[in-house]
């Protein structure tokens, strides 16, 4: 029961990030200076806790070095990056929802690339998962075609680059998801796990740094203090407490309990930033979450240990 309190937790901080993230982005902040400030602060406090600790970076290894690159440059910059655009474009809602397809593409890879067996009706709730996907954007996908009759699909674009990158974030964590399980699988702990996913995520932003020096030089004290909050709170605390919980309970009971997130995260965008959402959406949100579930339910339990 401990463990499933942690993950609840974690949830609820993770969700609670869209406070704070969603203002920043419409208050004038870049989704490149967000990201880059958040590596930077993380990789500072990871830092730190390696020099009190007297612990080494012994981890990086030639066999570690691509793992650390999907997780880092793209589970952590490029996915965060393209998650937090995402939420400026888009219906900050359904981006949220959007990540329950994160199981689906990690049981996917982890058959791929760890040669991991499935259940044939994996495929079905797939089917599922993905129709559940497309109900959550199918009010702009329906101005979409209505624009495309008028002649004018400039704004609807718009928002569906938006969904578009939420599933590139998708697919950035679900890949870091699977390449983190092998690290995992070599003994690699989950504070040297996160060491690694944090440097290389700064490594990964560095280049929007040398093509736009001023996301470093026009960061304000306020915008700073509000990003470290979203840093520790989300990035450091968040994973904390989910690692902590997974420590306690089977993956798959874990994953389950991760569905409070987009329940939460709907209540809080309701809640406190007037963000509605359509009933075909309610129904493409419910049917993504059933099939998400079924998942972990109906897959053999070493499959749901590396997709988790």
């Amino acid at each position: 029961m401990t463990g499933i309190i942690f993950i609840f937790f974690a949830c609820l901080l993770w969700a609670a990030d869209t406070l704070i993230r969603y203002p920043l982005l419409f208050g004038g902040s870049s989704a490149q200076q967000i990201v880059l400030f958040e590596h930077l602060i993380l990789v500072t406090i990871i830092i730190g806790v390696f020099i009190v600790k007297r612990r080494r970076f012994n981890f990086m290894r030639r066999e570690t070095l691509i793992p650390f690159i999907v997780i880092g440059v793209f589970g952590s910059a490029l996915g965060t990056l393209a998650f937090t655009e995402a939420f400026y474009l888009s219906n900050p809602t359904v981006v949220i929802l959007l990540q329950k397809l994160q199981p689906l593409v990690a049981v996917t890879l982890a058959y791929f690339l760890l040669k991991e067996r499935i259940s044939p009706r994996f495929f079905l709730w797939l089917g599922f998962a993905l129709l559940g996907s497309l109900l959550l954007i199918w009010p702009d996908l329906q101005k979409l075609l209505i624009s495309f009759k008028e002649g004018d699909v400039e704004a609807n674009n718009v928002a569906l680059w938006g969904y578009g990158l939420a599933l590139f974030a998708v697919v950035s964590w679900g890949s870091a998801t699977v390449f983190g399980k092998k690290l995992s699988s070599k003994g690699i702990d989950s504070v040297d796990l996160m060491a690694g996913r944090f440097s290389f995520g700064l490594l990964g932003m560095l280049p929007f740094v040398f093509m736009t020096p001023s996301l470093i030089t026009t960061i304000e004290i306020s915008i700073l203090q509000k990003i470290l909050i979203l840093a520790v709170m989300s990035g450091l605390v968040g994973m904390y407490f989910y690692y902590q919980g997974l420590k306690r309970i089977p993956a798959h009971w874990a994953t389950l309990a991760e569905m409070l997130f987009p329940v939460a995260a709907i209540f809080i965008n309701w809640l406190f930033l007037n963000v509605e959402i359509t009933q075909i959406q309610m129904i493409g949100a419910a049917t993504l979450v059933v099939a998400s579930t079924m998942v972990q339910f109906r897959l053999p339990v070493k499959t749901v240990l590396e997709s988790s």
